[in-house]
Protein backbone atom coordinates (compact mmCIF):
# COMPACT_ATOMS: atom_id res chain seq x y z
CA UNK A 1 0.00 0.00 0.00
CA UNK A 2 2.88 2.29 0.84
CA UNK A 3 4.36 1.80 -2.89
CA UNK A 4 0.88 2.45 -4.41
CA UNK A 5 0.14 5.74 -2.53
CA UNK A 6 4.04 6.97 -3.52
CA UNK A 7 3.02 6.18 -7.17
CA UNK A 8 -0.30 8.04 -7.10
CA UNK A 9 1.60 10.97 -5.24
CA UNK A 10 3.93 11.02 -7.90
CA UNK A 11 1.71 10.32 -10.69
CA UNK A 12 -0.20 13.28 -9.43
CA UNK A 13 3.10 15.90 -9.81
CA UNK A 14 3.93 14.58 -13.46
CA UNK A 15 0.56 14.87 -14.38
CA UNK A 16 -0.62 17.98 -13.32
CA UNK A 17 2.77 20.10 -11.99
CA UNK A 18 3.95 21.10 -8.93
CA UNK A 19 1.65 21.50 -5.86
CA UNK A 20 1.83 21.18 -2.02
CA UNK A 21 0.77 18.19 0.22
CA UNK A 22 -3.16 19.83 0.46
CA UNK A 23 -3.43 20.19 -3.09
CA UNK A 24 -2.16 16.18 -3.30
CA UNK A 25 -3.92 15.32 -1.25
CA UNK A 26 -7.28 16.53 -2.49
CA UNK A 27 -6.20 15.89 -6.25
CA UNK A 28 -5.43 11.70 -5.03
CA UNK A 29 -8.03 11.54 -2.22
CA UNK A 30 -5.44 10.19 0.05
CA UNK A 31 -5.37 11.81 3.35
CA UNK A 32 -2.76 14.85 4.25
CA UNK A 33 -0.27 12.44 6.30
CA UNK A 34 -0.55 9.32 3.85
CA UNK A 35 0.72 12.00 1.29
CA UNK A 36 3.18 13.65 3.90
CA UNK A 37 4.99 10.25 4.34
CA UNK A 38 4.50 9.19 0.74
CA UNK A 39 6.45 12.48 0.21
CA UNK A 40 9.17 12.25 2.72
CA UNK A 41 9.85 8.60 0.74
CA UNK A 42 9.87 10.15 -2.64
CA UNK A 43 12.41 13.21 -1.53
CA UNK A 44 14.78 10.88 0.34
CA UNK A 45 14.96 8.68 -2.99
CA UNK A 46 15.43 11.62 -5.21
CA UNK A 47 12.27 11.17 -6.92
CA UNK A 48 10.92 14.44 -5.81
CA UNK A 49 12.27 18.14 -4.56
CA UNK A 50 10.84 20.67 -2.68
CA UNK A 51 11.42 24.11 -4.62
CA UNK A 52 10.03 26.50 -2.56
CA UNK A 53 6.74 27.50 -0.33
CA UNK A 54 3.26 29.21 -1.15
CA UNK A 55 3.44 32.86 -0.17
CA UNK A 56 -0.20 34.12 -0.80
CA UNK A 57 -3.78 32.76 1.08
CA UNK A 58 -4.16 32.45 4.94
CA UNK A 59 -2.54 30.30 7.53
CA UNK A 60 1.00 28.94 7.24
CA UNK A 61 2.33 28.76 4.11
CA UNK A 62 3.05 25.24 2.73
CA UNK A 63 6.02 23.49 1.13
CA UNK A 64 5.72 23.25 -2.92
CA UNK A 65 6.82 19.98 -4.26
CA UNK A 66 7.82 18.52 -8.11
CA UNK A 67 9.20 15.56 -10.03
CA UNK A 68 13.34 15.85 -9.48
CA UNK A 69 14.22 16.22 -13.36
CA UNK A 70 17.48 14.91 -12.38
CA UNK A 71 16.18 11.70 -11.13
CA UNK A 72 17.59 10.23 -14.38
CA UNK A 73 18.28 10.47 -18.12
CA UNK A 74 17.30 9.35 -21.14
CA UNK A 75 19.31 9.26 -23.99
CA UNK A 76 17.48 9.10 -27.89
CA UNK A 77 18.96 8.47 -31.52
CA UNK A 78 17.34 9.03 -34.86
CA UNK A 79 19.31 7.18 -37.14
CA UNK A 80 18.83 8.15 -41.18
CA UNK A 81 20.70 7.58 -44.63
CA UNK A 82 22.13 11.14 -44.51
CA UNK A 83 22.18 12.32 -41.07
CA UNK A 84 22.13 11.11 -37.49
CA UNK A 85 20.64 12.75 -34.31
CA UNK A 86 20.88 12.27 -30.79
CA UNK A 87 19.58 14.26 -27.60
CA UNK A 88 19.57 13.84 -24.18
CA UNK A 89 16.97 14.44 -21.63
CA UNK A 90 16.26 14.60 -18.19
CA UNK A 91 12.94 12.91 -16.66
CA UNK A 92 11.56 16.06 -16.84
CA UNK A 93 11.67 16.56 -20.48
CA UNK A 94 14.03 18.97 -20.64
CA UNK A 95 17.06 18.35 -23.43
CA UNK A 96 20.47 18.98 -22.14
CA UNK A 97 22.34 18.17 -24.88
CA UNK A 98 21.82 17.87 -28.64
CA UNK A 99 24.00 16.43 -31.55
CA UNK A 100 23.52 16.59 -34.86
CA UNK A 101 25.98 14.88 -37.39
CA UNK A 102 26.15 13.34 -41.22
CA UNK A 103 25.99 9.96 -41.58
CA UNK A 104 29.33 8.55 -43.19
CA UNK A 105 28.78 4.64 -42.14
CA UNK A 106 28.52 2.39 -44.79
CA UNK A 107 28.06 -0.47 -43.07
CA UNK A 108 26.43 -1.93 -40.30
CA UNK A 109 29.60 -2.82 -37.77
CA UNK A 110 30.75 0.83 -38.67
CA UNK A 111 27.05 2.26 -38.06
CA UNK A 112 27.10 0.72 -34.50
CA UNK A 113 30.67 2.34 -34.02
CA UNK A 114 28.99 5.62 -35.08
CA UNK A 115 26.40 5.33 -33.48
CA UNK A 116 27.84 4.31 -29.97
CA UNK A 117 30.02 7.34 -30.53
CA UNK A 118 27.92 9.74 -30.87
CA UNK A 119 25.73 8.60 -27.89
CA UNK A 120 28.89 8.76 -25.75
CA UNK A 121 29.70 12.37 -27.02
CA UNK A 122 25.90 13.92 -26.59
CA UNK A 123 26.06 12.41 -23.20
CA UNK A 124 29.32 13.32 -22.05
CA UNK A 125 28.38 17.31 -23.59
CA UNK A 126 25.32 16.82 -20.94
CA UNK A 127 28.20 16.22 -18.29
CA UNK A 128 27.45 12.65 -17.53
CA UNK A 129 28.90 8.91 -19.01
CA UNK A 130 26.60 6.22 -20.85
CA UNK A 131 25.91 4.33 -17.72
CA UNK A 132 24.25 7.37 -16.28
CA UNK A 133 21.60 7.18 -18.91
CA UNK A 134 18.31 5.35 -17.61
CA UNK A 135 16.91 4.35 -21.06
CA UNK A 136 18.44 4.71 -24.64
CA UNK A 137 15.85 4.30 -27.37
CA UNK A 138 16.99 4.50 -31.00
CA UNK A 139 14.87 5.15 -34.11
CA UNK A 140 15.83 3.15 -37.19
CA UNK A 141 14.10 2.33 -40.53
CA UNK A 142 12.74 -0.67 -41.21
CA UNK A 143 10.89 -3.36 -39.18
CA UNK A 144 12.27 -4.00 -36.25
CA UNK A 145 11.99 -8.21 -35.81
CA UNK A 146 12.56 -8.24 -31.82
CA UNK A 147 11.73 -12.34 -31.88
CA UNK A 148 14.43 -13.12 -34.27
CA UNK A 149 16.52 -10.02 -33.32
CA UNK A 150 16.69 -8.33 -36.45
CA UNK A 151 15.87 -5.47 -38.74
CA UNK A 152 13.88 -5.91 -41.35
CA UNK A 153 13.08 -4.28 -44.46
CA UNK A 154 15.81 -0.93 -44.08
CA UNK A 155 17.69 -1.20 -47.61
CA UNK A 156 18.48 2.16 -47.12
CA UNK A 157 21.13 1.23 -44.50
CA UNK A 158 23.60 -0.82 -45.71
CA UNK A 159 24.27 -4.05 -43.81
CA UNK A 160 21.70 -2.79 -41.53
CA UNK A 161 19.61 -6.23 -41.57
CA UNK A 162 22.34 -8.60 -40.75
CA UNK A 163 22.43 -10.87 -38.11
CA UNK A 164 23.48 -9.46 -34.94
CA UNK A 165 23.29 -5.72 -35.36
CA UNK A 166 20.38 -5.25 -32.95
CA UNK A 167 22.44 -7.18 -30.15
CA UNK A 168 25.55 -5.11 -31.08
CA UNK A 169 23.42 -1.65 -30.32
CA UNK A 170 22.84 -3.55 -27.26
CA UNK A 171 25.99 -4.38 -26.14
CA UNK A 172 27.69 -1.37 -27.22
CA UNK A 173 25.77 1.02 -25.33
CA UNK A 174 24.55 -0.39 -22.08
CA UNK A 175 20.95 -1.68 -20.90
CA UNK A 176 18.22 -0.65 -21.32
CA UNK A 177 18.07 0.04 -25.20
CA UNK A 178 14.89 0.09 -27.09
CA UNK A 179 15.48 -0.10 -30.75
CA UNK A 180 11.86 1.07 -32.61
CA UNK A 181 10.79 2.18 -35.92
CA UNK A 182 11.46 5.85 -37.15
CA UNK A 183 7.72 6.59 -38.56
CA UNK A 184 6.65 5.16 -35.30
CA UNK A 185 8.91 7.24 -33.38
CA UNK A 186 7.70 10.24 -35.56
CA UNK A 187 4.43 9.67 -34.86
CA UNK A 188 4.87 9.72 -31.30
CA UNK A 189 7.06 12.88 -31.54
CA UNK A 190 4.14 14.62 -32.94
CA UNK A 191 1.53 12.88 -30.92
CA UNK A 192 2.78 13.81 -27.21
CA UNK A 193 4.26 17.57 -28.61
CA UNK A 194 3.47 18.23 -31.99
CA UNK A 195 0.79 18.75 -34.68
CA UNK A 196 -1.37 15.67 -33.86
CA UNK A 197 -1.33 16.33 -29.51
CA UNK A 198 -5.70 16.51 -29.86
CA UNK A 199 -5.85 13.40 -31.80
CA UNK A 200 -7.36 10.38 -31.01
CA UNK A 201 -6.73 8.23 -34.19
CA UNK A 202 -3.99 9.13 -36.28
CA UNK A 203 -1.36 8.32 -38.72
CA UNK A 204 2.13 10.26 -39.29
CA UNK A 205 3.28 9.85 -42.97
CA UNK A 206 6.99 10.88 -43.56
CA UNK A 207 8.35 10.78 -47.45
CA UNK A 208 12.23 11.23 -47.78
CA UNK A 209 15.00 8.73 -47.96
CA UNK A 210 11.75 5.96 -47.61
CA UNK A 211 8.08 6.45 -47.37
CA UNK A 212 6.61 4.84 -43.94
CA UNK A 213 4.15 5.81 -41.31
CA UNK A 214 3.23 5.81 -37.93
CA UNK A 215 0.18 4.62 -36.36
CA UNK A 216 -1.50 6.02 -33.70
CA UNK A 217 -5.04 5.15 -31.91
CA UNK A 218 -5.63 6.35 -28.49
CA UNK A 219 -2.45 7.50 -27.54
CA UNK A 220 -0.74 3.73 -28.24
CA UNK A 221 1.46 2.99 -30.94
CA UNK A 222 0.03 0.40 -33.14
CA UNK A 223 2.54 -1.98 -34.78
CA UNK A 224 0.55 -5.58 -36.05
CA UNK A 225 1.43 -8.68 -35.59
CA UNK A 226 5.12 -7.92 -36.46
CA UNK A 227 5.46 -4.88 -36.13
CA UNK A 228 4.81 -4.24 -39.97
CA UNK A 229 1.78 -1.72 -39.71
CA UNK A 230 2.34 1.18 -41.43
CA UNK A 231 4.83 -0.33 -43.92
CA UNK A 232 2.66 1.73 -46.87
CA UNK A 233 5.98 2.00 -49.23
CA UNK A 234 4.61 -1.85 -49.91
CA UNK A 235 1.41 -0.29 -51.17
CA UNK A 236 0.89 -2.10 -54.69
CA UNK A 237 1.48 0.91 -57.21
CA UNK A 238 0.72 -0.21 -60.88
CA UNK A 239 4.43 -1.12 -62.17
CA UNK A 240 6.91 -3.67 -60.70
CA UNK A 241 9.67 -1.88 -58.45
CA UNK A 242 13.24 -2.36 -59.28
CA UNK A 243 13.84 -3.32 -55.58
CA UNK A 244 11.28 -5.47 -53.86
CA UNK A 245 12.58 -4.53 -50.39
CA UNK A 246 11.74 -0.87 -51.30
CA UNK A 247 8.41 -1.03 -52.10
CA UNK A 248 6.42 0.16 -55.59
CA UNK A 249 4.95 2.85 -53.84
CA UNK A 250 7.96 4.04 -51.97
CA UNK A 251 9.66 3.53 -55.77
CA UNK A 252 7.35 5.96 -56.75
CA UNK A 253 6.89 8.57 -54.45
CA UNK A 254 10.36 8.88 -51.99
CA UNK A 255 12.72 11.62 -53.10
CA UNK A 256 14.96 10.01 -55.68
CA UNK A 257 11.20 9.28 -57.59
CA UNK A 258 10.94 13.60 -57.48
CA UNK A 259 14.82 13.96 -58.72
CA UNK A 260 14.08 11.27 -61.45
CA UNK A 261 10.33 13.32 -62.48
CA UNK A 262 12.59 16.10 -62.88
CA UNK A 263 15.34 15.08 -64.58
CA UNK A 264 12.60 13.13 -67.30
CA UNK A 265 11.08 17.09 -67.94
CA UNK A 266 14.71 18.76 -68.20
CA UNK A 267 15.22 19.83 -64.95
CA UNK A 268 18.33 19.40 -63.41
CA UNK A 269 17.75 19.51 -60.12
CA UNK A 270 19.89 17.47 -57.74
CA UNK A 271 17.85 16.98 -55.04
CA UNK A 272 13.97 16.72 -54.31
CA UNK A 273 14.75 19.78 -51.83
CA UNK A 274 15.30 22.00 -55.31
CA UNK A 275 12.67 20.18 -57.13
CA UNK A 276 10.32 22.32 -54.46
CA UNK A 277 12.26 24.77 -54.50
CA UNK A 278 12.15 25.72 -58.02
CA UNK A 279 8.24 24.95 -57.79
CA UNK A 280 8.07 27.64 -55.09
CA UNK A 281 9.82 30.04 -57.45
CA UNK A 282 6.74 29.15 -60.48
CA UNK A 283 9.10 26.88 -62.58
CA UNK A 284 6.33 24.96 -64.62
CA UNK A 285 8.25 21.78 -65.13
CA UNK A 286 8.50 21.81 -61.26
CA UNK A 287 4.58 22.31 -60.26
CA UNK A 288 4.11 19.87 -62.71
CA UNK A 289 6.30 17.21 -60.28
CA UNK A 290 4.80 18.76 -57.37
CA UNK A 291 1.50 17.97 -59.12
CA UNK A 292 2.52 13.99 -60.09
CA UNK A 293 4.15 13.32 -56.52
CA UNK A 294 0.87 14.65 -54.57
CA UNK A 295 -1.04 12.45 -56.84
CA UNK A 296 1.08 9.61 -55.96
CA UNK A 297 0.48 10.69 -51.93
CA UNK A 298 -2.76 11.28 -52.11
CA UNK A 299 -3.30 7.52 -53.61
CA UNK A 300 -1.63 6.82 -50.12
CA UNK A 301 -3.82 8.43 -48.22
CA UNK A 302 -6.99 7.13 -49.95
CA UNK A 303 -5.25 3.83 -49.19
CA UNK A 304 -5.04 4.13 -45.29
CA UNK A 305 -8.36 6.10 -44.85
CA UNK A 306 -10.50 3.10 -45.86
CA UNK A 307 -8.32 0.56 -43.83
CA UNK A 308 -7.49 2.58 -40.61
CA UNK A 309 -10.15 6.04 -40.84
CA UNK A 310 -7.73 8.17 -38.93
CA UNK A 311 -9.31 11.62 -38.41
CA UNK A 312 -5.93 13.17 -39.07
CA UNK A 313 -3.27 12.21 -41.17
CA UNK A 314 0.53 14.08 -40.39
CA UNK A 315 2.63 14.93 -43.58
CA UNK A 316 6.76 15.21 -42.57
CA UNK A 317 9.78 13.79 -43.82
CA UNK A 318 11.90 15.99 -46.23
CA UNK A 319 9.41 15.57 -48.80
CA UNK A 320 6.22 15.43 -47.41
CA UNK A 321 6.74 18.42 -44.94
CA UNK A 322 6.12 20.29 -47.83
CA UNK A 323 2.75 20.72 -47.39
CA UNK A 324 2.26 24.57 -48.61
CA UNK A 325 2.99 23.07 -52.41
CA UNK A 326 1.83 19.43 -51.76
CA UNK A 327 -1.78 19.83 -50.11
CA UNK A 328 -4.28 21.75 -52.59
CA UNK A 329 -2.79 18.90 -55.17
CA UNK A 330 -3.15 16.06 -52.73
CA UNK A 331 -7.11 17.16 -51.72
CA UNK A 332 -7.83 17.83 -55.74
CA UNK A 333 -7.10 14.19 -56.34
CA UNK A 334 -8.24 12.73 -53.36
CA UNK A 335 -11.44 14.23 -54.48
CA UNK A 336 -11.27 12.10 -57.47
CA UNK A 337 -10.47 9.11 -55.50
CA UNK A 338 -12.36 8.82 -52.57
CA UNK A 339 -15.49 10.07 -50.20
CA UNK A 340 -13.11 9.41 -47.46
CA UNK A 341 -11.28 12.46 -46.87
CA UNK A 342 -9.18 13.23 -43.18
CA UNK A 343 -7.23 16.10 -42.36
CA UNK A 344 -4.16 16.46 -44.02
CA UNK A 345 -1.76 18.80 -41.85
CA UNK A 346 1.91 19.39 -42.10
CA UNK A 347 4.08 17.90 -38.76
CA UNK A 348 5.01 20.59 -36.27
CA UNK A 349 8.67 19.06 -35.24
CA UNK A 350 10.18 19.20 -38.65
CA UNK A 351 13.35 16.93 -38.91
CA UNK A 352 12.96 16.78 -35.32
CA UNK A 353 10.52 14.40 -35.04
CA UNK A 354 11.64 11.15 -35.00
CA UNK A 355 14.47 12.01 -32.18
CA UNK A 356 11.40 13.62 -30.29
CA UNK A 357 9.51 10.61 -30.20
CA UNK A 358 12.56 8.57 -29.07
CA UNK A 359 13.06 11.03 -26.46
CA UNK A 360 8.82 10.72 -25.63
CA UNK A 361 9.32 6.81 -25.77
CA UNK A 362 12.26 6.88 -23.30
CA UNK A 363 10.84 9.17 -21.14
CA UNK A 364 7.72 7.15 -20.47
CA UNK A 365 9.88 3.59 -19.57
CA UNK A 366 12.32 5.42 -17.83
CA UNK A 367 9.80 7.33 -15.17
CA UNK A 368 8.53 3.56 -14.83
CA UNK A 369 11.83 1.68 -14.80
CA UNK A 370 13.47 4.49 -11.71
CA UNK A 371 10.10 4.30 -9.74
CA UNK A 372 10.71 0.41 -10.05
CA UNK A 373 14.22 0.94 -9.22
CA UNK A 374 14.00 3.08 -6.74
CA UNK A 375 11.42 2.07 -4.68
Amino acid sequence: MRVLNQRAVLDRLRRLGAATRPQIAKDTGLSKPTVGQALVDLERHGLVRPIGRTTSGPGRSAVVYEPNPAAGYVLGVDIGRERIRAAVADLGGSVVARVDERNRSRSASALVRTVTELASHTVADAGMALTDVVVKVIGSPGVIDQRSRVVRHAPNLPGWESAGVLDGLESSLGPVVIVENDANLAALGEHVYGAAQDARVFVCVTVGTGVGMGIVVDGVLFRGAHGAAGEVGFLPFGKATSDVQRGQLEDAAAAESVVALAHERGLPAPSARQVFAAARSGDAQALEVVRIEAERLAFLVASVAAVIDPELVVLGGGVGSNVDLLLAPMEASLRTMTPLAPRIAAGSLGDGAVLSGALAMGLRAARELVFEVTL
